[in-house]
């Protein structure tokens, strides 16, 4: 069908769980994890709140990146599209998922500096021991 069709979405949220690396059999790395996205609002004089839970998807270098210096909690911009995947379970249960396949994303918080700096910091240690 014909037509101008457009799939993207632009997301600020935090990660709901560690993003978890692996490796399809061709050597591709992909990295999954969660995103949770608030939405304030006013009814009836109230402010309330409601929050979108989103699974996301990442593949190759960035899928490396996402899982060495993302962890739990941390704040995120991502842009890509929704992607939907179905199944069926090992019992023939049917199964579907919507899920955002990530394109680009952006840090907007320092992500793990303590953990990258500790690791700086044992590579030159580890440098001048060999001297």
């Amino acid at each position: 069908m014909p037509g101008p069709f457009l799939n993207k979405v632009f997301l600020i949220g935090r990660l709901t769980r560690d993003p978890e690396l692996r490796y399809t059999p061709s050597g591709k790395a992909v990295t999954t994890f969660g995103l949770a996205v608030n939405r304030e609002y006013i009814s009836k004089g109230e402010r309330k709140e409601d929050t979108c839970y989103l699974n996301l998807v990442v593949w190759g270098k960035q899928a490396e990146v996402c899982a060495e210096y993302l962890k739990k909690g941390n704040l995120i911009f991502v842009e890509g599209r929704l992607q939907y995947r179905s199944w069926e379970t090992d019992e023939s249960e049917k199964r579907s998922v919507i899920e955002v396949r990530v394109e680009r994303f952006q840090f907007l918080e320092k992500p793990n500096i303590e953990i990258i700096e500790e690791k700086e910091e044992f590579e030159n240690e580890e440098e001048t021991e060999d001297m």
